[in-house]
């Protein structure tokens, strides 16, 4: 076999029946090809297994083989039709190199099995990596010990089943049987053999099978490891939430798509880089002289040195408009670049993802010179205020909430609520949309920051905001364009100017 690195790794027998010692019927497995890889015919004979960004060559499989991947990509395959298949062509000398061929696509990955009893198929083991060492460790159940559903797994609908995963593992576990789904429920409190064996009608053999299952894909964790998930370092620090995102977002732990793959291409029409406005009359801006800025800014060296969190605000001489619209400009301005992929592309001061540029400006501006109080979208391709709403209850909501996370002893002149339309940067790209929208949003931080310190302003950012206080204050959808970052701006007291005055 020649493929991109799928040479020894761990061994999973491909051939195991495991024969009821209490008179019940045995437990089997059977095969199929994971469902998000597919089988071509290459023209020199040879056969090629394909899976996003990972493939496996099979140079001159012979007839027996090639007849069973052709069946491992159909259908599920028992092990007992394994061998009548092989010797049914090529005889029984041949039947153990099939055999080989198979526990070699199971220790990598290229396969799913399926635990039955009989006909009656109880779970499908599903993995998530590909390739060698991307299956977990084996974890039979101890007798006389209690599992409990883990903080850590999840239960959702795919394919006409209920699938549970946990991020904790590198297999998920599809509850083939729907009773299956009612043990885990019952893994809540706590379960063992003999309660699995009940619920499912099963013999004791086949409940211990079902139970080593969920064991080493982690759905199911000992009272132990329950409390260790809990209490104990590193794992009591993660929340499920966090960790799944971390592990979609990277590469290594799973095959699934991850980067630029265009998925909507052929579904939706990519959204412009400027965001459509069809509201009143914009509050057009004055355009800062970029040359004169330069000669009285200080030192970049100076700025990132004096950069910090500033959370007072002169109210004597709140941020006037001219100023605001400078730091916006700096900040935000956008240019249209052209397209690529399709789809329209730009460039801001800061760096964005593919050049996408999905995030979006919302001033709430509660005290500003030359400004009405209300929420503005800043539209960086024209540098323009667009107004969205005037003041009322949920702006009330969205500065008390900046208020007490910004810790000032008094309302911000201005929260700059920062969001995203997803669509935009999720039309192209796939498992890291939402982890790049923090990280763009985190480089937008920043740039906020050293232009609000070149400019003698008063910055601060937030680490959370009322995203449902500026969904209603906006109309935005949520899940639409959401607000992923908050920022507090004003004038600065004059003993804190450290800049331009």
């Amino acid at each position: 076999m020649v493929g991109d690195d799928h040479s020894g790794g761990p061994d999973r027998s491909a051939a195991v029946v495991v024969n009821g010692t209490g008179g019940g019927p045995p437990v089997q497995e059977s095969y199929r090809l994971r469902r998000d890889a597919e089988l071509r015919l290459g023209e020199d004979g040879s056969l090629l297994l394909r899976q996003t960004r990972f493939r496996l060559t099979l140079e001159r499989p012979g007839m027996g083989r090639r007849a069973l991947l052709l069946r491992l990509a159909a259908d599920w395959v028992g092990d007992v039709e394994v061998g009548r298949l092989i010797s049914g062509l090529e005889g029984e000398s041949r039947v153990l190199p099939a055999q080989l061929l198979l526990r070699r696509l199971l220790a990598h990955s290229w396969l799913e099995r399926r635990v039955q009893v009989d006909d009656r198929a109880l779970l499908d083991l599903v993995p998530t990596g590909l390739g060698r060492g991307s299956l977990p460790e084996s974890r039979p159940h101890t007798p006389g010990v209690r599992y409990r559903l883990s903080r850590f797994a999840t239960l959702q609908h795919d394919r006409g089943m209920l699938v549970a995963a946990s991020s904790l593992s590198t297999l998920t576990v599809g509850c083939a049987d729907a009773a299956v789904g009612a043990v885990l429920a019952a893994a809540v409190p706590g379960l063992g053999p003999d309660t699995v064996a009940r619920m499912l009608g099963v013999p004791p053999e086949a409940a211990g099978r079902v139970l080593d299952e969920l064991a080493t894909a982690r759905i199911l964790v000992t009272d132990a490891e329950y409390e260790a998930e809990h209490d104990d370092a590193p794992l009591a620090y993660w929340s499920p939430e966090e960790l799944r995102l971390h592990h979609r977002s990277r590469a290594g732990r799973h095959a699934l798509p991850v980067g630029g793959t265009y998925r909507m291409r052929e579904r939706f029409a990519p959204q412009p880089l400027r965001r459509p406005y069809d509201g009143g009359r914009a509050v057009e801006l004055p355009l800062p002289d970029l040359a004169t800025i330069a000669k009285a800014d200080p030192a970049f060296s100076q700025v990132v040195a004096d950069r910090r969190s500033v959370r007072e605000h002169d109210d004597t001489a709140p941020l006037p408009l001219e100023r605001l619209a400078e730091f916006l400009y700096r900040s935000q301005h956008t240019t249209v670049v052209g397209e690529a992929g399709g789809q329209e592309v730009g460039h801001r001061p800061y760096p964005g993802g593919g050049g996408v540029y999905e995030l979006e400006i919302y001033p709430l501006v509660a005290r500003c010179a030359g400004l009405d109080p209300g929420l503005y979208h800043y539209d960086g391709v024209g540098h323009r205020l667009e107004p969205v709403a005037g003041w009322g209850a949920a702006a009330d909501r969205l500065l008390a909430y900046a208020r007490a996370a910004g810790a000032m002893p008094r309302p911000p002149q201005t929260v700059l609520v920062v969001t995203a339309r997803v669509q935009r940067l999720m039309w192209k790209y796939e498992g890291m949309s939402y982890a790049m929208i923090l990280k763009d949003a985190g480089v937008l931080t920043q740039q906020m920051y050293l232009v609000a310190t070149a400019m003698g302003l008063a910055p601060c950012a937030l680490g959370a905001g009322d995203s449902q206080a500026f969904a209603e204050l906006s109309g935005l959808d949520p899940l639409v364009e959401p607000s992923v970052a908050d920022f507090l701006l004003g004038s600065r007291r004059p003993a804190d100017t450290g800049a331009r005055p």
